[in-house]
């Protein structure tokens, strides 16, 4: 798939080295260096993905990821030097679809970057399965890449797409962390699972009458979630 990539990021030599990597794999980059600068050219180019670093000046990342999160759908994909665990899941929470930890290797970032475009709206319509699957109120539609809550359209982030998606096709089924992290990244890293109960939070924001007392999205303690309520 080749994408339009957004690269906010305000170290120029690791700008380029981003923006290299992605013409090697066939891509197309605009590069930036703050964070008002990424919001203008992601409203202006609407590109497929935005590659985002936290420090940015003028805005920082938080910033613009909050702005893009409710002004658009762009996929984000956060380039922090931040450890701070907190730090991570405040980007998530804030809608963020993925992150790295600073330094990484080109190899890694660009292996990121396919797992967010082939989970994004924006993935090609060949690799869509064209069924739409429902269970508890909820009826999530590969095709149109949308989500419905009671027939209330649902505005979803892609990771949190593909944990309705896994869940809505098995419902009363029990998703541990882990296996609701390999639907939504691609990988079984155990330090990372906490993204998923962010990701759930935000979800049960979206689609539960009363989030702190979810009738559908329901906490296994212990083993993990389940979606409620049956197909149909």
């Amino acid at each position: 798939m080749c994408a339009h990539v957004l690269v906010a990021e305000d170290d120029e030599m690791q700008a380029e080295l981003i923006r290299r990597s992605l013409l090697a794999e066939g891509h197309t980059a605009t590069v930036v260096h703050d964070g008002r600068a990424a919001l203008d050219a992601a409203h202006r180019l609407r590109p497929d993905l935005v590659v985002l670093d936290l420090m940015l000046p003028v805005i920082d990342g938080f910033g613009v990821c909050r702005v893009l999160r409710r002004d658009d759908d762009i996929p984000v994909l956060m380039l922090t030097a931040r450890t701070a665990e907190d730090d991570v899941l405040l980007g998530l929470e804030l809608g963020a679809d993925d992150y790295m930890t600073k330094p990484y290797s080109p190899r890694e970032l660009m292996a990121r970057i396919r797992t967010v475009l082939r989970r994004s709206s924006r993935a090609p319509a060949e690799r869509r399965d064209e069924s739409v699957v429902r269970a508890g109120g909820v009826t999530v539609d590969r095709v149109r890449h949308e989500v419905r809550c009671e027939g209330a359209l649902v505005e979803c982030t892609p990771a949190e797409f593909e944990i309705l998606l896994a869940m809505a096709g098995e419902p009363e089924r029990v998703f541990s962390r882990r296996q609701l992290l390999e639907v939504t990244r691609g990988t079984d890293r155990a330090s990372t699972e906490r993204a998923v109960d962010v990701h759930v939070m935000n979800l049960r924001r979206k689609i539960e009458a009363d989030p702190r007392r979810p009738a559908r999205l329901l906490t296994v303690f212990g083993v993990g979630y389940k979606l409620s309520g049956g197909r149909g």
